[in-house]
């Protein structure tokens, strides 16, 4: 497994986490216990980070990924999530608690703004998420789904600490942080967490050549999450409930492809 750093700080992240959208969703005992395996086989590969929210799965997500590092608690990197609607101080700091509840744990690796609230200044948002570092409850501060004057917001909206990340959608098929949001993290060295890197299985294998997926021995689902984590700021968290798809996953940035081979995959 690759490694990147998170930010400006010296943690080291797994360039292919763990996304948890559909975890915590099942409809029987042992479809809950192949979720927890599937978390505990991607820690096994090295995945260290693992990306839920509050609002997946009613809370569910959360205690499910809770149960899953219960015993591996120090190889797992947690980012979550608090939702919109819970952006102001008392709310957030109530969000933190419960999830770290949910979570079975201490601390939250990195905090995230789910999606940015325009009728909740950012500023008191900040200082709830600083009080949260101070209390140790949390130790790095992240965005999703902010544009580029919402991130710099943020960014100066934040007194003590920096902003480690912003959680944005990014792939093949979706590519406008190109435009901007990205190189805005290159240039601010604020890490660009990918979600729905396979863009839901809508690309057909068509779109990769297939002299290259030969050349590598590699999946089109490998082939896009390499696409996605060319850029040293980027990490992805493809979501899955699967352990075989964690290890396909896993196994995609085992090498890397040439700036053409690239280019090939992206016209």
């Amino acid at each position: 497994m690759e490694y990147r750093r998170l930010g400006k700080t010296n943690e080291k992240l797994s360039v292919i986490g763990m996304g948890t959208w559909r975890i915590g969703v099942f409809s029987s005992p042992e479809e809950k216990a192949k979720q927890t395996a599937a978390i505990r086989r991607g820690l096994d590969l090295g995945m260290n980070l693992i990306d839920t929210a509050e609002m997946y799965a009613g809370g569910r997500s959360e205690e499910t990924v809770g149960e899953a590092i219960r015993e591996r608690r120090d190889d797992a990197f947690i980012a979550t999530k608090v939702s919109p609607e819970n952006l102001s101080r008392t709310s957030v700091i109530s969000s933190c608690n419960s999830s770290l509840k949910r979570l079975g744990t201490d601390h939250i690796d990195l905090y995230q703004v789910h999606w940015p609230n325009p009728s909740i200044p950012i500023e008191e948002t900040m200082r709830a998420m600083e009080e949260l570092v101070d209390q140790g409850k949390v130790r790095y501060i992240g965005v999703s789904n902010f544009s580029v004057p919402q991130t710099e917001e943020a960014k100066s909206a934040l007194r003590k600490n920096e902003l480690a990340s912003n959680q944005v959608e990014y792939s093949l098929v979706s590519r406008g942080v190109e435009r901007d949001i990205l190189p805005y993290c290159e240039r601010e060295r604020i890490s660009l967490i990918a979600y729905t890197p396979l863009a839901r299985g809508s690309i057909p294998s068509s779109r990769f050549p297939a002299p290259i997926r030969e050349r590598y021995g590699m999946t089109p689902a490998q082939m896009m999450l390499n696409w996605v984590t060319r850029s040293e700021r980027v990490l992805a968290i493809p979501k899955t409930a699967r352990a075989d798809h964690m290890e396909e996953n896993a196994n995609s940035v085992s090498v890397r492809f040439t700036q053409e081979e690239y280019l090939s995959m992206a016209n």
